[in-house]
């Protein structure tokens, strides 16, 4: 590993150099944001250095090389994770030191890198640690936005929205190549001539927007091993000067603007026709930059793009990657001379898909008109596909509505999942129940035809970051118990069952339990200016918020427990703390208006001296990655609530169950792998299944009935439209006549599982032997699992040898 090659003597001098070249200053001079960015350089440089010796043996080794696309990266901060993973934290601590600074100053120096929004771009970037970790050669594509998740203010309880300038912070991790950038046409019109039996295919008045790459290297632990993450920017080279000299600034600044406005913010909201533009922009940005790149590189190395499928996994992480499809088909055919057979081959066997959602918005659907007018050459592609898989499906006796449900082009709409599944050798869902819905009811008239493509890679976490960095107590113990195995063999977090009713060390798990929620008590203090009791029991809800996650199943709930409180205030009750953290989409009306309904029952609660000292309501202002870090150690309830068969995997249960928490949650997602695993005893379960869910649809769900036959959900809904000046009417009205989600149906028996929760809690050991369980069971829930999973099953690709 680095850390022996590097004493704190010589990490010092590197520092002072660095502040002194990089930034002209003298150590005293120095602030804490000019130390921060001069361990960054060190650090890049290093993992530069050993980058390029790793991908030379690869090279060498003639290794398969994953390419993993996403229009996510929710990388968080990072200058910890790679000190721990370069071995250097009590390296550069003591260097630090000695030039008398702290480094948990400097740490609170890097903002949040936010390119994403939630569970998958966090995944992607676990996957980045689990593939350089495991010596998997691998580069990550997505796009450098220059303003990642927007910053949430909330005011008077509404969510706002601010921009989040990471770029001035963060840009330090980047090294830009502006040598290897490519060009990307939207636009314009296809001219197509034969001559001499060849085709040739012009792309006429197209605009033409550059793409200029930026890498940033993650390194895996023990150093060896490093991925690349290349983030591409747009930026536009032509400027009308004519325009400009005759005194038309804003129309010749115009052209550049709208170029770089693809790589301006993530995710602009779709619910206008701009923003579905801009994102279909964003979509081809990235998978024509990529593939460009991929296919460039694979020639320099090898010559030939024959042994392109035995060399090359590229991996579609979710649907908004899938015009890679087309793109490298476009490659291969205009501009390689493959005909269509061949060009197929080489694609069907290169390209991989996740799918992340069971939701339908997810799965990326365009209009004709605009796709082929700002893609015509990729909309020609994509007919001829189209046109020959339903001629194969005809050939096969296949019914014709099962065609047209099956086709990637059908009523004047382009359907990106469809051609995924159609393209892709191999289709995963990422936990067991997801995988089986995918088969069953998503992607069913595909399974029937080709089962082979499907398959199942249940999702991992980072443990090295969500349990060793975020909760060094925990870590330290288990150190003590097991030794260090379990740094990089996750299974190996088994061995603590034996100390699973050892009361010394349940003693200690509680003693670390309380001092994280000390921390999470000072930090709610000082961002929320509410004091919560570390008593208390801490049950977290964090998730982007959405309806089927049903943050309003646990607001409900907690507003019949806070009425209950004030009919029965002598009444026995374990003291609780809700803490609430999720951004709600800007365009999504009604979860803010969740959002605003938890902030404002917490104020009434909160405020309220009858209930106060037992009950208390957090909502987290602008819930991110660095949040989460202080947050998830000290969890002791994980609500993952969903409605069973809507969740795909979920992440948030895997960092919550590895660092003792317990689950309190429906079978869904991997909820229903987390009792496998820990079994009934440890685990909180209640609500319907998946198979009751579907059939409580197919009878036809009513909430009404619900509203009308529960004394307790009608003072709850009437409360909601009575107590709150009629602002939250619209909540009120979807629970009694819409219910989505069947928040009623589920509501009882989450009631009660909120109530067994604190049954068990009230016997400590118990409790901390159920948080013990969960510890030493999540194991299988490790990114570094995940990542053998899809190179044994899918990739087929190995590690390099070093």
């Amino acid at each position: 590993m680095i850390k022996k090659a590097l004493t704190p003597s010589e990490a010092r001098d590197m520092i002072v150099s660095k502040l002194s070249h990089n930034f002209g200053v003298i150590p005293t001079e120095a602030t804490d944001e000019h130390y921060y960015k001069a361990i960054a350089l060190i650090l890049r440089d290093m993992m530069s250095h050993e980058y390029a010796t790793f991908t030379n043996a690869a090279e060498s080794q003639n290794k398969k090389t994953v390419y993993y696309l996403c229009m996510e990266f929710l990388m968080g901060r990072s200058l910890k994770n790679t000190l721990y993973n370069l071995g250097l934290t009590d390296v550069m601590t003591k260097a630090l030191q000695g030039l008398n600074i702290k480094i948990e100053n400097i740490y609170e120096q890097e903002p949040d890198a936010g390119l994403g929004n939630g569970g998958l771009g966090r995944l992607a970037a676990c996957f980045l640690d689990g593939l350089a970790t495991q010596d998997y050669p691998a580069m990550g594509y997505s796009l450098r936005y220059e303003f990642g998740i927007f910053r949430q203010k909330l005011v008077d309880g509404w969510q706002t929205e601010l921009p989040d300038r990471w770029l001035p912070g963060g840009q330090v991790w980047l090294q830009s190549h502006p040598e290897n950038s490519v060009k990307v046409l939207f636009d314009g019109r296809i001219e197509e001539n034969w001559a001499d039996g060849y085709h040739s295919v012009n792309h006429v008045d197209a605009t033409a927007i550059e793409a200029v790459p930026y890498d940033m290297m993650v390194a895996g632990y023990g150093g060896k091993g490093v991925s690349r993450l290349r983030l591409w920017a747009a930026k536009s080279n032509d400027f009308d000067m004519k325009l400009f000299n005759g005194g038309e600034y804003i129309r010749a600044m115009e052209q550049n603007a709208m170029a770089e406005v693809i790589t301006k913010v993530l995710y602009p909201e779709d619910n206008h026709a701009e923003g579905k533009s801009l994102r279909l922009n964003q979509q081809y940005f990235l998978v024509s930059a990529t593939i460009q790149d991929i296919v460039r590189r694979h020639l320099r190395i090898y010559g030939t793009l024959d042994n392109f499928p035995e060399l090359v996994a590229i991996h579609l992480n979710d649907t908004h990657p899938v015009l890679a499809i087309p793109e490298l088909m476009r490659i291969l055919l205009d501009e390689c001379g493959y005909s269509w057979d061949s060009a197929w081959d080489i694609v069907t066997r290169s390209i991989a898909y996740t799918n992340h959602t069971v939701m339908a918005e997810a799965l990326e659907c365009w209009q004709v008109d605009m796709f082929a007018r700002k893609l015509p050459r990729i909309y020609q592609i994509i007919e001829e596909i189209n046109k020959r898989f339903c001629a194969e499906m005809h050939e096969k006796g296949i019914d014709g509505s099962q065609i047209a449900r099956m086709a990637v082009i059908n009523d004047g709409i382009v359907k990106m999942a469809n051609l995924a599944v159609i393209a892709g050798h191999s289709v995963n869902g990422v936990s067991k129940l997801h995988s089986e819905i995918l088969k069953e009811s998503v992607f069913s008239d595909f399974y029937k035809v080709t089962p082979e493509k499907f398959k199942n890679v249940t999702n991992g976490i980072a443990h090295r970051r969500w349990l060793n960095q975020s909760n060094p107590g925990l870590s330290n113990l288990i150190l003590d118990l097991i030794g260090d195995k379990f740094i990089t063999d996750a299974s190996a977090l088994q061995g603590l069952m034996k100390y699973k009713d050892d009361e010394s060390v349940l003693k200690q798990l509680a003693k670390i339990k309380k001092a994280n929620k000390v921390k999470m008590a000072e930090y709610i203090q000082t961002n929320n200016g509410i004091i919560v009791d570390p008593d208390s029991i801490f049950d977290v809800q964090v998730k982007r918020l959405h309806e089927y996650k049903r943050q309003h199943l646990n607001a409900i709930n907690i507003l019949s427990t806070y009425l209950w409180l004030k009919a029965n205030p002598n009444a026995e009750f374990t003291p609780k703390t809700y803490i609430f953290g999720a951004k709600a989409a800007p365009g999504y009306y009604f979860a803010k208006q969740i959002i605003q309904f938890i902030v404002e029952l917490g104020n009434r609660i909160n405020n309220d001296p009858d209930v106060n000292k037992k009950l208390k309501v957090v909502y987290l202002e602008d819930y991110r990655v660095s949040v989460a870090e202080k947050l998830i150690p000290s969890a002791e309830i994980s609500e993952q609530i969903s409605l069973a068969g809507t969740e795909a995997s979920g992440t948030s249960n895997m960092k919550f169950m590895i660092n003792g928490a317990v689950t309190l949650g429906t079978l869904d997602g991997a909820n229903v792998e987390i009792h496998e695993s820990v079994g009934d005893d440890n685990i909180i379960l209640f609500g319907m299944t998946t198979s009751e869910v579907n059939a409580l649809k197919h009878r036809g769900y009513n909430p009404q009935e619900y509203y009308n036959n529960s004394r307790e959900i009608m003072d709850i809904i009437n409360y909601i439209e009575r107590e709150f000046s009629g602002k939250f009417h619209d909540i009120a009205e979807s629970l009694r006549n819409k219910d989505p989600y069947m928040v009623l149906a589920d509501f009882s028996d989450y009631s009660i599982a909120q109530q067994n929760a604190s049954a068990l809690y009230a016997d400590p050991m118990h409790w901390n032997h159920m948080s013990l369980v969960n510890i030493a069971q999540a194991g299988r829930f490790a990114a570094d699992r995940s990542i053998r999973d899809y190179a044994n099953t899918i990739w087929e690709a190995t590690p390099v040898e070093l």
